[in-house]
């Protein structure tokens, strides 16, 4: 008799964003007057960049000709993505990574979660509170659920709020994982170089490491803020890296990202490159030649001015929420090196119940802190990725609200 995996059955209602999903159709659904602006899910909005466009009609053509056509890609996808990354990624800010060292793959998300099949059951994981905890439930890390407080027994969470600027102190438990994300999703927060040298340095002393999402680094405008942990000497021994293609160029709907393990990162004196090397070889097939050759353009100088136009674009639509609602005296976060804002609920409203105010007073659709964990409780999500005109309607309407 077949068997369900029950720690499937431990994650605490629907994921969040089909949640939201559900209650913004309904709304519509009986009141098909009103038009939603939707500043909830990070969704980009610009269409790809010409240069990114060009490339892939040129990698199509190659694919219809027998003597250009490609197949399966490489494990660790093509050489002359990992080469160009390796440079413009890396090198260029004085880190150490060779292109051996990158494994490109279909996003940052699937490799977060995924990376947790190279570690031992054992391991005791740290996360950022408020944070995405679902993956590690499903692998089974995460213990039982108390939905009273809503933590899981086996994870510790690291608190995240104003008072610590949203980057969390060290645990009184020390993690064997630890997951950072900065610029960070949801807070927008960022970390500064001496503080997460602070985190290597106790990693290294630990034995612990982390697993460290910049998806959002192409955000970072200020001159000290870290745009890869390997700008801190000795990550190579402790950290392995997730980057995105999916908000720097747009990719959300093309699919590329690529994970950095360095030759010198073990555990047990096991290299966790040759684990994580099999894992991908095994149960992956890689990203698409023509998607690869696209993100290879990114990188091109046509290619890198356009993205970045596209990123000042959205970072504007930022400023404009900031301000906005900084002058309707709302507590703010974010917004600066990353393109979502956090604020404070106002009047002492739950996350669900300013995200219902929002949307029936406003017809303007944000995401509830709670969502991401209990010390989201009291804050809510706005992005930046939307349409300029439809940004600045959604702050009027939340002003005469």
């Amino acid at each position: 008799m077949a068997k369900v995996n029950q720690d499937y059955l431990k994650l605490p209602g629907s994921y969040l964003f089909s949640e939201i999903g559900r209650r913004v159709r309904e709304y519509e659904a009986a009141n098909p007057e009103s038009k939603i602006i939707r500043l909830g899910i990070g969704d980009v909005t610009r269409p790809l960049c010409p240069a990114v466009i060009d490339a892939l009609h040129k990698a199509t053509d190659e694919m219809g000709s027998a003597e250009t056509f490609h197949g399966y890609a490489p494990d660790l996808g093509y050489e002359f993505l990992r080469k160009t990354i390796a440079q413009k990624d890396f090198g260029d800010r004085g880190c150490d990574i060779s292109a051996e060292e990158i494994f490109v793959s279909d996003g940052a998300k699937c490799d977060c979660g995924n990376i947790q099949e190279i570690f031992s059951k054992d391991n005791k994981i740290a996360v950022c509170d408020p944070v995405y905890p679902d993956s590690n439930v499903m692998a089974g890390r995460a213990g039982e659920y108390d939905p009273v407080n809503e933590l899981f027994s086996d994870v510790i969470y690291m608190p995240c709020d104003a008072s610590n600027c949203f980057v969390p102190d060290f645990p009184k438990e020390v993690p064997d994982l630890i997951y950072l994300c900065f610029p960070n999703n949801p807070t927008g927060a960022v970390i500064a170089k001496s503080k997460l040298k602070q985190w290597v340095d106790y990693a290294r002393k630990n034995g612990s490491v982390i697993l460290y999402d910049a998806a959002y680094e192409a955000f970072i405008c200020e001159e000290d803020i870290p745009h890869s942990i390997y700008e801190c000497e000795g990550a190579r021994e402790c950290a392995i890296e997730f980057r995105s293609f999916s908000k720097t160029a747009g990719f959300t709907g093309l699919r590329l990202g690529y994970t950095v393990i360095p030759k010198d990162l073990k555990v047990e004196k096991t290299p966790l490159w040759n684990l994580w090397a099999r894992r991908h070889g095994t149960k992956y097939n890689g990203a698409p030649y023509i998607v690869q050759r696209a993100g290879e353009a990114v990188y091109s100088e046509e290619g890198r001015a356009q993205v970045n136009e596209q990123i000042s674009y959205y970072m504007d639509n930022a400023k404009i929420i900031l301000k906005e609602l900084k002058s309707l005296g709302y507590d703010v976060y974010g917004g600066i090196n990353a393109p979502y804002i956090w604020l404070k609920t106002p009047k002492n409203m739950t996350s669900w119940e300013f995200f219902d105010y929002l949307l029936t007073k406003a017809n303007v659709v944000g995401t509830p802190g709670s969502g991401f964990g209990p010390h989201g409780e009291g804050y809510f999500r706005l992005t930046a990725f939307g349409d300029r005109e439809k940004t600045k309607e959604a702050l009027n309407r939340i002003k005469n609200i």
